[in-house]
């Protein structure tokens, strides 16, 4: 009885060493405890092994982004760098070419009143500094001709001693002359005066050397077409005070027409721009050619040709349009604009409305 007593107790898993396996009840917790435990711990160890390299992608690609966002404010750097210096260089040549055009006619009222090395001087830094420009060699070649003749050699006269009470003469002289606007022959009696008596009325002397100075150059600019010579005389007058602005504005203007007259068929935009400037100002200044303003539309119907022919036709409809507000454009001037402005502003297709037409309703029994 006993045995089947014992035989009736469920066996035991023995471990290997004999000793027996300890065994849990369906509803005993701690193995699911203990499951649970270590599968979160698995996880654990392998989110903190793939944290680094998550953290070294996104310090990678920020790293990447700062540099191509750096890359990218050098470039812009760079390229407002190279913008700066052209506009700077752009500057610098037209300062340059206002210089040279000042010295060309500084050269030119040498050369007519025989100052020859003088003029040789002037040519010569001329063409260092641009040896194109426009007449400079041709002139130097002249100077160097002329200032090779000899001069014939006078005997020398006994000179009487100069009588300095004709001072006063020599003044009111002068001052007739002022009062009917004779410029040449009042500088003439200023310069006795200042030859027989260099104290006599200096300052009166002066004041009347710029008022007539001041006023030959206007007459050479604005009668005679003489833009070199105004523009020498003017300056001759600024020694003795300052300009007013009717004189420096006219001297101004003198510049920018030789400057323009520098690009004439060379460059048409820069001669556009230059006279624009001076047919602003002075629409009938000329060098004995042409007015400004004539200058100025020429030069903007060229320019806009310039533009059509680079299929530039927005540009070059503007520039007609410019053009045509100073003068009746020429045929190919006029069958341009009118081609600009179709490629520039092409005609958008319309719809055609088509008013819907009655249907009937179908009926359904």
């Amino acid at each position: 009885m006993s045995e089947e007593l014992e035989s009736t107790q469920p066996n035991s898993p023995a471990n290997l060493d004999g000793t027996k396996m300890q065994t849990y009840k369906e509803d005993d917790t701690q193995p699911r405890k203990a499951l649970e435990a270590q599968s979160q711990s698995q996880v654990t160890e392998e989110a903190r092994a793939e944290t680094p390299v998550k953290k070294t992608g996104r310090w990678r690609s920020a790293l990447i982004g700062a540099v191509g966002f750096m890359l990218l404010i050098g470039l812009g750097a760079f390229s407002g760098y190279n913008s700066g210096i052209a506009a700077r260089q752009n500057a610098e040549e037209a300062i340059l070419a206002s210089q040279l055009s000042e010295q060309f006619s500084f050269a030119l009222v040498d050369i007519q009143f025989g100052r020859y090395e003088n003029a040789r001087q002037r040519l010569e830094y001329i063409i260092q500094k641009d040896p194109n420009f426009p007449g400079a060699q041709e002139k130097l070649t002249e100077v160097l001709v002329l200032s090779s003749i000899p001069t014939p050699t006078l005997a020398p006269t006994a000179t009487a001693t100069p009588d300095f009470s004709g001072a006063e003469s020599a003044f009111a002289r002068a001052q007739e002359l002022i009062r009917a606007q004779d410029w040449n022959g009042a500088l003439t009696a200023l310069d006795t005066v200042r030859k027989l008596d260099p104290s006599y009325k200096t300052a009166q002397i002066d004041g009347m050397y710029y008022f007539t100075l001041r006023n030959r150059g206007y007459d050479l600019i604005t009668k005679e077409g003489n833009l070199e010579g105004g523009i020498y005389y003017i300056t001759l007058a600024e020694r003795f005070g300052p300009l007013d602005n009717t004189a420096r504005g006219l001297r101004e203007g003198a510049r920018a027409y030789m400057v323009g007259s520098s690009f004439w068929e060379l460059d048409w935009e820069q001669a556009a721009n230059y006279f624009s400037q001076v047919a602003a100002g002075w629409p009938s200044m000329w060098d004995g050619t042409m007015t400004a303003s004539q200058r100025y539309f020429i030069a903007s119907v060229e320019f806009a040709n310039d533009l059509y022919a680079a299929q530039d036709y927005c540009a070059a409809y503007d520039q007609y349009q410019k053009a045509a507000a100073m003068g009746a454009l020429d045929g190919t001037a006029a069958n341009n604009s009118a081609q600009a402005f179709i490629s520039c502003y092409p005609a958008t297709p319309t719809v055609e409305y088509v008013e819907p037409t009655a249907t009937t309703t179908p009926s359904y029994p």
